[in-house]
């Protein structure tokens, strides 16, 4: 499932849509063109009648087309303009000369100089023809960047570190001329096209050649370093065309949003404790059974509660006793968001989703919770995401709790927990050693 992001225009309201027909429209225009057509007969009769020296019949006439003339601008033509689509003169655009265009000036002021100091007729027409090209490459490259618009297709799970593959749609929605050499950018990239922090784009992305009543579609990998949320207000729509004198840009509002998920990148670390939280975990779910299975000989692994003591003394060795497994795996993953360094607490979070995700692939029942927020225990594939979507935004914890985290997770005995805190060995509650797995942020 994708994410579909249509920007909205940067001109205020859209009129009616291209090669609709309109009636009002055509009535309204037709009076127009009879009330000029009537005021410039009588602009012609006035004329006449001057040079035959009817001076009070010149003078009705020229007021009348004068008259015609002022109901057509004041009432006619705004209710036109209003029903206009002329989006390429509201746009915005921003400019930037670039190293042709300033070479090129150069050269315009070079021949502007000498054709004013020798008077040369040829020098001038060659100064008229540069000038002209300078506006007439305003006018294609303003058209090239019009009647343009954008659609971005971002995938629905990204994951920090790994390349998330993503669409850009560009719809030429001109009638009749087609658009050259576009690029998409970040509308804060630097001038060397680097993205800023948090940007979607990391690089500009190019069509060079976009057909009338056409769309193209770039296929372009989004890279984020790092978890969080990233944002985009806005992308760029640029232009060199057609001689790369003027760099245009036509700002594109874009209210784009995606989670980028911790990276699932078990370390050394992570393989090292599995082991052990494995057993730990077997243990508990064997010592949490209801129904007593066996009662066999005391192994070292064996936890002391679950010795028994009249088999003990009946056989003169330690005898425990086995109780049937419960058939789910249930699993709380606890965050302790105490203050920590950046670097430790990052760890922490991405610790956090291998455990999640290594719980999901074995079909667990996994909850999260974190002093600011709580997954209640669920089946792995309802709330994976959910989870690493909370890890996606999950903050270090900088003012004094109002409440102890840990000695609320001791209060629930009923549960496996794997907690991750920063808080020294005898800070943790000797309650919690019995039904928890503790991972202090130093061992990561």
């Amino acid at each position: 499932m994708s994410q579909f992001i249509s920007p909205l225009q940067s001109y205020s309201p859209a009129p009616p849509a291209p090669g609709k027909f309109s009636r009002s429209g055509w009535r309204t225009f037709g009076i127009a063109m009879i009330a000029l057509a009537l005021a410039f007969g009588l602009a012609i009769y006035s004329g006449a009648a001057a040079q035959v020296g009817a001076v009070w019949a010149a003078g009705a006439a020229a007021i009348a087309a004068l008259g015609l003339a002022g109901w057509v601008a004041i009432t006619i033509v705004p209710a036109l303009a209003r029903r206009a689509r002329i989006p390429w003169i509201a746009m915005r655009v921003d400019y930037r000369i670039t190293r042709e265009g300033i070479i090129f000036l150069v050269a315009v002021f070079v021949v502007a100089l000498a054709a004013l100091n020798t008077g040369n007729n040829l020098l001038f027409l060659i100064l008229g023809c540069l000038l002209a090209l300078i506006i007439a490459s305003g006018i294609v490259s303003r058209t090239t960047i019009s009647g343009i618009e954008l659609q971005l297709e971002l995938p629905e799970h990204v994951f920090a570190g790994v390349p998330a593959p993503a669409i850009i749609e560009l719809r030429n929605l001109k009638q009749t001329l087609p658009s050259f050499a576009l690029t998409v950018a970040n509308f804060n990239a630097s001038k060397k096209g680097s993205a800023p922090a948090g940007a979607l784009l990391a690089r500009p992305v190019y069509f060079p050649y976009l057909p009338r009543k056409s769309s193209v579609r770039n296929h372009v990998d989004l890279l984020f370093p790092r978890r969080g949320i990233y944002r985009q207000d806005a992308l760029a729509l640029r232009s060199r065309f057609p001689f790369g004198f003027l760099e245009k840009t036509r700002r594109l509002p874009a209210a784009a949003e995606i989670v980028v998920f911790p990276a699932i990148q078990p370390t050394d670390t992570f393989y090292e404790v599995l082991p052990l939280l494995s057993g730990e975990l077997e243990s508990y779910q064997r010592g949490r059974g209801h129904d007593l299975y066996a009662i066999r000989n005391f192994v070292e692994s064996d936890n002391a509660r679950f010795v028994d003591w009249k088999a003990t003394a009946k056989s003169g060795a330690l005898k425990v006793r086995e109780f049937a497994r419960e058939d789910e795996r249930r699993v709380l993953i606890a965050l302790d968001t105490s203050v920590a360094t950046d670097e430790k607490f990052e760890r922490a979070v991405s610790f956090c989703a291998c455990l999640a995700w290594h719980f999901f692939e074995l079909e667990s029942v996994i909850g999260f919770r974190a002093p600011q927020t709580e997954i209640p225990l669920a089946p792995a594939a309802d709330n994976i995401f959910d989870m690493l979507r909370r890890l996606a935004a999950i903050e270090p914890t900088v003012s004094k709790p109002t409440r102890d985290f840990l000695k609320e997770l001791a209060a629930e005995p009923d549960v496996f927990k794997i907690v991750l805190t920063s808080r020294p060995r005898g800070s943790i509650p000797t309650s919690l050693w019995t039904s928890s797995y503790i991972v202090f942020f130093d061992s990561l």
